[in-house]
């Protein structure tokens, strides 16, 4: 990977500048990857996993966390590294398709996150969809129930569903075309009050202790729900800790949480300053850790482990009463006032969610147009706005066809979870792909950790991979989810192809951008 200046081989890119604009601060930085690992959805959604499970006998979600946390550590070693030596825009497919190639390594890239992102996004956007509506049941208003049921159960309301989720991505689409620096500081506005609202919520479950959830648990039996606190605690089964079953749980994880620490890089070319690029990759895992490992701890210390673990496999809790984190802190308080600003927090970390992946998105459409790996025209940035808006609206129309199929047609919430198999495949020749840059261009202490951790990311997400893919009736093993990751990595090769005999007839090769670092 040639470490030339901009001037040698320019030609070969769209221009030699982006025309990007530094709009990112540090902060912005730490708060677009901790959207990145998306902590409140999980917060928000571990039923809609625990609920499809044979069992909850020896699962700790403590434990899981913990272990989900510690497996992503080789993984954060080596973005932390690359990132200070290639602080480029679109992050890791720089990285990745200067080692492998634009056909291989491009390809990877389009298929492992580009693509992949799109499914998240509208996962996240259905999400959101069902976060209004559980926080309207749990405010008590049941009109609010057919938003918050999957589309494929009676009561739902999936065109709703659509019409809401279509209409809020595309007015943060508008944000993002528009004033893009608004888009980051929107990011970090949720994710601050995000952040304070989940502190909130764990100090209310502790001052509120067992008595308040049991107290809760005896207010949803005057709407209907007809087990006892004990009921529910005696149906999890044994608490002794099983390790695998902890294992068993590390596909969620890596569904929402700790593999996502890419964000920031993808836009290191934006941010202002050193701070960013060095160290809002570990300061957002960390604190993303902890957020995640305190909130499932809290939920075990003041409902015990027993009943938490059998209200997260109650089919009737999870889906008619949304049972989870937020829904548990907002039940055991009588202030309405606390309710309501809690389910905002828990709403404002899925908007969240969507502005940073919108915002993410749109740098690796733009990073891949600007080698000539997708059309230039993807590379085009705004005069008067200074954002990718070609990109955006590319962006928009996928996603929402999407939310279509997934609430039309896949109606439980898990249906996109398969689509994440990409990522997992993508992350594990990531590792490769550092170790193979420590090899060729490191010495001494910097080459042995890139081929160290490299290798541990590699093993790591092959074996995350292999979950995946044994149990697609848990992790979303389905047409739509499969058939969208086999297309995009075709679709990846047939774009490269396409796009290199296209500009070969105007006298650019496009192989030449994958020798060398792009311009900032």
């Amino acid at each position: 990977m040639a470490k030339k200046e901009v001037g040698e081989h320019s030609k070969v890119f769209v221009r030699q500048s982006t025309g990007l604009v530094k709009n990112a601060s540090f902060l912005d930085a730490i708060s677009l990857n901790i959207s990145d690992m998306s902590a409140g959805a999980a917060l928000a959604t571990i039923g809609f996993t625990t609920v499809l499970l044979s069992s909850m006998a020896g699962v700790n979600l403590v434990v899981a966390s913990l272990i989900a946390f510690l497996l992503m550590v080789p993984q954060l070693v080596i973005y932390t590294v690359m990132n200070r030596k290639v602080p480029r825009t679109g992050g890791d497919y720089v990285w990745i398709s200067r080692i492998f190639g634009g056909l291989f390594g491009g390809s990877l890239a389009f298929m492992g996150y580009v693509l992949e992102t799109l499914a998240y996004l509208a996962l996240i956007a259905i999400s959101t969809v069902f976060a209004i509506g559980s926080v309207g049941v749990a405010l008590g208003n049941m009109s609010f129930l057919g938003l918050a049921l999957s589309g494929n159960m009676k009561g739902s309301a999936p065109l709703l569903q659509f019409i809401i989720a279509a209409v809020l991505f595309a007015i943060l689409i508008l944000v993002n075309i528009v004033k893009p620096k608004a888009g980051y500081k929107l990011v970090s506005s949720l994710i601050i009050f995000g952040i304070l609202m989940v502190v909130v919520s764990i100090a209310v479950l502790l001052f509120a202790g067992r008595a308040g959830v049991e107290s809760y648990v005896t207010s949803l039996q005057a709407s209907g729900f007809n087990e006892t606190y004990s009921q529910v605690a005696a149906s999890s089964g044994s608490t002794k800790l099983n390790l695998s079953a902890v294992l068993f749980l590390l596909p969620f994880f890596s569904i929402f949480v700790y593999p996502w620490i890419n964000a920031s890089p993808a836009v290191s070319s934006e941010i202002r300053g050193k701070k960013g690029i060095r160290w809002a990759i570990p300061a957002a895992a960390l604190l993303v850790a902890l957020l995640v490992t305190g909130s499932f701890g809290a939920m075990y210390y003041v409902g015990g482990i027993k009943f938490i673990n059998g209200a997260l496999s109650n089919p009737t809790l999870v889906y008619d009463y949304s049972f989870n984190f937020w829904t548990l802190a907002m039940g055991v308080t009588s202030a309405y006032w606390l309710k309501f600003v809690i389910g905002i927090g828990w709403i404002a970390w899925d908007i969240a969610i969507l502005a940073y992946g919108i915002i993410v998105f749109s740098r690796y459409l733009f990073a891949m147009a600007f080698d000539r790996f997708l059309p230039e025209k993807l590379a085009y940035v705004s005069p008067r706005f200074g954002s990718p808006v070609n990109a955006h609206l590319l962006d928009l129309a996928i996603t929402v066809a999407l939310i279509a199929l997934a609430t039309f047609i896949y109606g439980p919430f898990s249906s996109l979870y398969g689509a994440v198999v990409a990522s997992m495949i993508y992350f594990a020749f990531i590792g490769i792909a550092a170790a193979a840059y420590g090899l060729r261009y490191e010495k001494a202490t910097s080459k042995g950790t890139l081929v160290l951790f490299g290798a541990l990311t590699a093993l790591v997400f092959a074996y995350i991979t292999y979950q995946f893919l044994a149990y697609p009736a848990i992790w979303g093993g389905n047409a739509l989810a499969y058939g969208y990751v086999a297309l995009s990595f075709i679709a990846g090769i047939i774009v490269y192809f396409v796009d290199k005999r296209r500009n070969l007839k105007k006298g650019i090769n496009i192989d030449l951008a994958f020798k060398e670092i792009p311009p900032e």
